[in-house]
């Protein structure tokens, strides 16, 4: 796949999270991808089983790509979330707290699908849900 492909594929995944999506943007992750987070790794299915709770408890969640580099076989974006929090997550009841945070994430593909992903959390989240200093 050529990069202009991959980084078209990303933002595509991108706008099926902001459509709600989830069986079409997983439809487009390999069975053994891997995700990456700052507290561990998630297979393919406990990715989407925490997205669904995401999506849930931020039914309004807007994605926006800000910065979208790609070289070889991975996508490095820098994306902003916005939504509210409407919906218990993680064990937390909805606040109807605003969030607007930043990630950065590396997407690795192969075969016109994502094989494994790496995702670096904003530490505001937690401090915009009333948790942290």
């Amino acid at each position: 796949m050529f990069i202009k492909d991959n980084k078209a594929m990303v933002y595509r995944m991108y706008e099926l999270t902001n459509q709600g999506k989830l069986d079409a943007f997983y439809e487009l992750v390999s069975p053994e991808c891997v995700f990456h987070f700052p507290d561990g790794d998630m297979s393919k299915e406990e990715a989407k089983k925490f997205d669904t709770m995401w999506l849930s408890a931020f039914p309004d969640i807007e994605v926006t790509i800000k910065d979208m580099v790609a070289e070889g076989d991975k996508v490095m974006i820098r994306v902003n979330w916005r939504g509210t929090y409407q919906g218990e997550f993680m064990g937390s009841a909805p606040t109807g707290r605003k969030i607007n945070i930043t990630n950065a994430n590396t997407i690795k593909i192969a075969d016109g699908r994502w094989i494994e992903f790496w995702n670096v959390t904003d530490i505001r989240l937690a401090r915009q849900l009333g948790g942290g200093k």
